[in-house]
């Protein structure tokens, strides 16, 4: 059965976007662009919100062929364009690169595409990432530790009241001082 995995840079006081949608304090060099690579090739799907996938598409589809583009960026934009892509949204009207719109997070759907054969499916956005958790969807996080307290921002996680167990399943630690976190759904 595919899982589905939430793969998120946060900061170490948990924010995953800093002030009016501040990133810059995300620190993407070629070993960590290169990791990323290295697991989403894997993935059989990503699976997006609407203003997560406005932000990889407004990038990725060309992002290949700037001269100033390093290897790792080169690689994600052939993986990016060339990945089925399915975007969650009530509003978004169009959507290119193999991309399907899906108007609700039905979750027997959801289990639908789960169970069917093929890699992993790598969920996007914050938003979406808690509406899966509600429905209890999410498999696995990846949450990729950014030394930096940005003191503001928006949370990952919202404060929804729901414990949910979770596993230690690795960790890794990359030379510019991020630090992933892989936990895993506890078992029942």
């Amino acid at each position: 059965m595919r899982k589905i995995v939430v793969q998120m840079s946060v900061s170490l006081d948990g924010f995953f976007e800093g002030p009016d949608g501040d990133l810059s304090w995300h620190l993407v060099d070629d070993e960590l662009h290169r990791h990323f690579n290295a697991e989403l090739r894997e993935m059989s799907a990503f699976l997006d919100g609407r203003r997560s996938y406005e932000l990889m598409a407004a990038f990725w589809p060309t992002a290949d062929r700037d001269p100033a583009s390093t290897e790792p960026v080169r690689e994600f934009a052939g993986i990016w364009r060339d990945m089925p892509k399915i975007v969650y949204s009530r509003t978004l009207e169009k959507a290119d690169w193999g991309t399907e719109i899906v108007r609700e997070v039905d979750p027997d759907e959801v289990r639908r595409l789960k169970a069917e054969p093929g890699g992993d499916m790598a969920l996007g956005g914050a938003d979406l990432a808690a509406t899966f958790a509600r429905h209890d969807l999410i498999d696995e996080y990846r949450l990729y530790v950014h030394p930096v307290l940005l003191g503001a921002g928006r949370p990952l996680f919202p404060a929804d009241g729901v414990r949910r167990p979770l596993r230690l399943a690795g960790t890794r630690t990359f030379g510019n001082g991020v630090v992933l976190l892989c936990h895993e759904r506890s078992p029942s």
